[in-house]
C-alpha cells in the first residue's frame, strides 16, 4: 500500500484551485479583522465608559463570544438565523461570524493599550486645552497603537488560521477546496501537507509585514529611548 505520492503532492503543490481558496482565506482574513477591529474598538470604549449600562453591555458581549467556540457561532449564524427570516449566504455569515467572534478579542487588546498610556499624558494634554476627542485622538491613540499592534498581529495570525473553520458551513477557502479535492483523488497526506504549506507560507509573509509595523510605529519611541540611555 502506498503511504506517499510525491507525483501527487507536486501536482497540487501550485494548484490554481488551491491558490484561488488561499486567496478566499487572505479575504476573509482581511474582512473580518477589519469589521472586527472597529467593532472591538467601539467595545473598548463602551468598556473604558462611565454608563454602568454601555460597560455592561460590552462585557456580556465579550463573555459571550469569548467563551463560546467560534465554529458554534458560525453553524448558529448560518442554521439559526433562517429560522427568523434572516437568510444569509454562506460568504456573508463567515465574514459576519468571524468578525463578531474577533471583535471580543480585539476590544480586550484594544482597551489594554488604552489603559496602558500613562494618566498624566490626558491630564497634559487637557492642561494644553484639547478636548476629550481631540486628547484621544492625538495624545491616547497614537501612543496606545504601539501597544496594541504586537498582539493585534497574532490575532491576524490566529485568524489566518481560524478561518478554516469557515468550512463547515461550505465556505469555499483553502481547507474546504482541499477537503473536495481528498474525496476526488484520495490523497488525504499530501493534500492536508500542501494545505498546511500554504497556511505556513500566508503566516509567515504576515510575520514579515508585522514586523516592519513594529518598527515603523515603533521608531520614534526608540529613538526616544536611546536619548535618555
Amino acid at each position: 500500500m502506498q503511504v506517499w505520492s510525491w507525483p501527487g503532492f507536486l501536482d497540487y503543490l501550485l494548484n490554481a484551485y488551491l491558490l484561488e481558496g488561499a486567496i478566499l482565506s487572505v479575504g476573509l482574513t482581511a474582512g473580518s479583522l477589519a469589521f472586527g477591529l472597529v467593532l472591538g474598538i467601539g467595545l473598548a470604549l463602551m468598556r473604558l465608559s462611565k454608563s454602568r449600562l454601555l460597560s455592561g453591555v460590552a462585557a456580556t458581549y465579550c463573555w459571550l463570544f469569548r467563551g463560546t467556540p467560534v465554529l458554534v457561532q458560525l453553524l448558529v449564524i448560518y442554521t439559526a438565523l433562517p429560522l427568523f427570516g434572516i437568510r444569509l449566504s454562506v460568504p456573508v455569515a463567515a465574514l459576519l461570524g468571524l468578525s463578531l467572534n474577533e471583535a471580543a478579542y480585539l476590544s480586550e487588546t484594544v482597551r489594554a493599550g488604552i489603559q496602558a498610556v500613562p494618566r498624566g499624558q490626558r491630564e497634559a494634554a487637557r492642561a494644553l486645552g484639547l478636548r476629550g476627542a481631540q486628547v484621544f485622538r492625538l495624545v491616547v491613540w497614537p501612543q496606545a497603537l504601539r501597544i496594541i499592534i504586537p498582539p493585534l498581529g497574532n490575532s491576524v495570525n490566529g485568524l489566518l488560521k481560524t478561518t478554516s473553520v469557515a468550512s463547515v458551513i461550505s465556505m469555499d477557502e483553502l481547507l474546504r477546496r482541499t477537503q473536495i479535492l481528498i474525496q476526488e483523488r484520495f490523497l488525504v497526506l499530501e493534500l492536508f501537507t500542501v494545505a498546511a504549506l500554504y497556511y505556513l507560507a500566508m503566516t509567515t509573509a504576515w510575520d514579515l509585514v508585522q514586523r516592519a509595523l513594529e518598527r515603523r510605529f515603533g521608531r520614534g519611541y526608540a529613538s526616544e529611548a536611546a536619548d535618555h540611555r
